[in-house]
């Protein structure tokens, strides 16, 4: 158990496990003996990694009968987590990318009841930063971005960083059957968690980089990822100004989205009617057009900025009872 404050909480750590067998023994070995529950979840690997794992009391190992990604390997092991009762639930890779020294980091700050989610950040590091292969440091810089918008946790980077702790509070809030089963997988998990008001802390913890290559590749995340995290962002935007709340982020969206809209739907008329009849529009039409493209793009960024600023402070697991949150929270 990690202690804090007085609290004992009970800690899993879920290792998704494709193509490892050369290194998962190993990262099993290095957890502290404060991780409870090692669950090892083998995602229908033809290396079958998890046979190199010594059997020990608290690793427990599920077996998939088809591969499902490392979404599907999370959602199986978030499962089993919670089956356990688990208080703070650590998702770890098994490629010993991850340093589980860092673990404390990583755990303290929800075990304190300071946030609902950790999640390790590379980019703090910049000595260590070099480490990090020049192509995925570009990939992932452009996914912050991309990924802070449809999110809403603008306050985070490296959203591809697979090193986080979540409160069983939060992970209870979450619809795991909607968690994306592949790469998405952290970025969908991240969307859900702001849809859930959960509050989200990023950590400096530096990543391991040896021979190890990434399976992500960088035609799938140009292809893949920007549609998907488009649909988050609409799915988010729908769910957190439309459906839980509606305040002034949804008017400033309505409006700008009307006026921008109309002006965009104005000014291709005229302008196809012009280019069928020949005739100049005059600066009354031109303007018509521009004024509600202009208004409504400000609304827009009014929308945005509200956005921004919509950032929840106080963690879920706070509205329990310090019992319910600490050692009387699975029942112990």
């Amino acid at each position: 158990m990690y202690e804090a404050k007085g609290n004992k909480f009970t800690v899993a750590v879920v290792i998704p496990c494709y193509r490892v067998s050369d290194k998962i023994a190993k990262v099993v070995s290095q957890l502290p003996d404060w991780v409870d529950h090692v669950i090892a979840v083998d995602d229908k690997c033809p290396e079958q990694s998890t046979k190199q794992i010594a059997p020990q009391p608290r690793v427990r190992i599920l077996q998939h009968k088809f591969n499902q990604g490392v979404g599907g390997a999370m959602v199986t092991g978030y499962c089993e987590a919670l089956r356990l009762g688990a208080d703070l639930v650590v998702k770890m890779d098994g490629d010993d990318q991850m340093d589980p020294a860092r673990l404390p980091a990583l755990v303290h700050p929800v075990a304190t009841h300071y946030c609902d989610f950790t999640k390790g950040n590379r980019f703090y590091h910049l000595k260590d930063l070099d480490s990090m292969p020049l192509v995925r440091r570009i990939g992932n810089l452009g996914l912050t971005l991309l990924t802070k918008l449809a999110s809403g946790h603008w306050h985070m980077s490296d959203p591809t960083n697979g090193f986080f702790c979540v409160h069983r509070t939060a992970l209870e809030r979450l619809d795991l059957s909607r968690l994306s089963k592949r790469y998405f997988f952290e970025s969908s998990l991240l969307i859900q968690l702001n849809i859930a008001r959960a509050t989200v802390l990023d950590v400096a913890i530096p990543a391991r980089y040896r021979d190890e290559k990434s399976s992500l590749s960088i035609k799938r995340s140009l292809l893949v990822f920007p549609p998907q995290l488009l649909a988050g962002f609409m799915k988010r935007v729908l769910w957190r100004y439309f459906v839980h709340d509606i305040n002034a982020t949804t008017i400033c969206m309505v409006m700008g989205v009307m006026l921008a809209s109309f002006g965009v739907g104005f000014g291709a008329w005229r302008w196809f009617v012009g280019m069928e009849t020949g005739v100049f529009q005059s600066p009354g039409t031109v303007a018509l057009s521009l004024l509600p493209i202009i208004v409504g793009t400000q609304f827009m960024l009014q929308a945005l900025l509200l956005d921004v600023m919509d950032r929840p402070n106080v963690p879920l697991c706070r509205y329990q009872s310090s019992a319910a949150c600490g050692q009387g929270e699975s029942g112990k």
